[in-house]
């Protein structure tokens, strides 16, 4: 079973000014109609997911992220997937610059100076650590909609497992290489991913597929990334130099690796170098080698006809990659005639809370829709309205008016899960979602 993703990178919602601001729009519908045809032209006819590594915003400014959601959900719409399929990133364009300040600086500053023994010292201090991601405050809170976290340990994520095939999976692990950016231009090479980070761990039947903005060069630690990738992933995806690019590293036998590196969905310029571009990525089994296989279909603006085409330029058709890790686990072919459990029924999703808070046993939804109400709970809805309908869920008291933190409310949304409330969860979260449409077509 192939699994196909849109790929996109350095989306910049907000950098528009005067003209710009139609060219990119008229940019971004002309992707989301090519996009759409080139899926519908695939044996699968719909996508698995969208993967965005970084730069979704200019600012890491809220308005930027609504904005961003409005396009990704109809992208998102068009290509066959949901919006809770998404996969993302940070970039170095996430982070809000009027936060780096007072002790935020200091701590960067002190981390550029004197590297990642700063950098895990801090990482190791829960009130640090917050000062140091204040400036992924809107990034965080969009990101985790889609429940794709930061991890403010400084831990990679890799929560998100794809099957391509019986017993063999994809798992996509998300890094934050903007982890160390400040208010001045990066300097390629200084940038820090840090051990939390760079220690992937495999498993047997899965090959990881590694997401993060920055190329391995612009990291101070990229050569020792670059090690564990080599040992133990087999695609690394990122961004920010707006230039597309794809390579294949022969590790030893039986053992590749592949760097994909993203053009701009919405360049700085437009010219002979750089122009708008994406890809449609195609992750599927090879049964004959035992091995992961990937497709790449690169788009590129073709600005005298002012639409995107086939990018002739870049590698194309199917590569086989050596992939140990599917190779040392034993195959689990299904029996002649059987039905896959993936299209015999829904996947499911168990549901984590802590013990003293867990008011049923297991409690079990469809993942599909779990993932698309938490998007539309935190993404869509406003802080008092989420309060507001906690309250009428009798999870919190009607008369509480504090704040709840991300983490907080969370909890409360699953324990309403878990009580084997879903449905009417799902009722009242559209019902409010109607309310707002309502609202803004007056």
């Amino acid at each position: 079973m192939t699994a196909v993703f849109v790929h996109l990178s350095d989306i910049h919602f907000g950098q528009e000014k005067g003209g710009w601001r139609f060219t990119n729009d008229d940019a971004r519908r002309q992707l989301i109609a090519d996009s759409a045809a080139v899926v519908a032209s695939l044996p699968n006819a719909k996508a698995s997911g969208i993967i965005v590594t970084g730069d979704i915003a200019y600012a890491g400014q809220r308005e930027e992220y609504v904005t961003a959601g409005r396009w990704l959900d109809e992208l998102a719409d068009r290509v066959g997937c949901k919006p809770s399929d998404i996969q993302m990133v940070p970039g170095n364009h996430d982070i809000d610059r009027k936060q780096i300040r007072g002790g935020t600086a200091l701590m960067l500053a002190a981390i550029h100076s004197e590297g990642e023994s700063r950098l895990d010292a801090l990482l190791e201090e829960e009130a640090d650590r917050e000062v140091l991601y204040l400036r992924f405050m809107e990034y965080r809170r969009f990101a985790d909609s889609y429940q794709c976290p930061l991890d403010c340990t400084g831990s990679s994520s890799a929560d998100r497992l794809v099957e391509i095939g019986p017993g063999r999976h994809i798992r996509i692990v998300r890094l934050n290489s903007a982890l160390i950016c400040t208010k001045d231009v990066e300097e390629k090479g200084k940038l820090l991913l840090g051990a939390r980070q760079r220690i992937f761990q495999e498993a047997s039947g899965e090959e990881l597929v590694v997401l993060a903005h920055h190329p391995l060069e612009w990291y101070a630690d990229g050569a020792e990334t670059k090690k564990f990738l080599r040992s133990r992933a087999r695609v690394f995806v990122s961004g920010h130099e707006h230039l597309a690019n794809m390579s294949v590293e022969n590790v030893e036998v039986g053992r590749d690796l592949m760097l994909i590196a993203a053009g701009a969905t919405t360049p700085d310029e437009v010219d002979n170098t750089y122009t708008y571009a994406y890809n449609i990525i195609e992750f599927d089994w090879d049964e004959g080698e035992d091995a992961l296989a990937v497709t790449i279909h690169p788009r590129r603006w073709r600005d005298d006809m002012k639409r995107f085409e086939q990018d002739d330029t870049r590698l194309k058709g199917r590569v086989v990659l050596g992939s140990p890790n599917f190779q040392r686990s034993a195959r689990a072919a299904p029996p002649p005639g059987a039905v896959p459990v993936a299209a015999a029924e829904p996947a499911a999703v168990k549901i984590d809370i802590p013990a003293e808070e867990d008011p049923a046993q297991d409690v079990q939804v469809d993942e599909a829709a779990y993932r698309d109400l938490y998007m539309r709970f935190f993404r869509d809805l406003s802080d008092g309205a989420r309060l507001q309908l906690l309250a009428v869920l009798g999870v919190v008291p009607g008369d509480f008016s504090g704040h709840l933190n991300h983490g907080a409310e969370s909890r409360l949304f699953n324990i309403v899960v878990r009580q084997g409330r879903f449905s009417e969860l799902s009722a009242l979260i559209h019902e409010a979602l109607a309310s707002i449409n309502e609202e803004t077509q007056q």
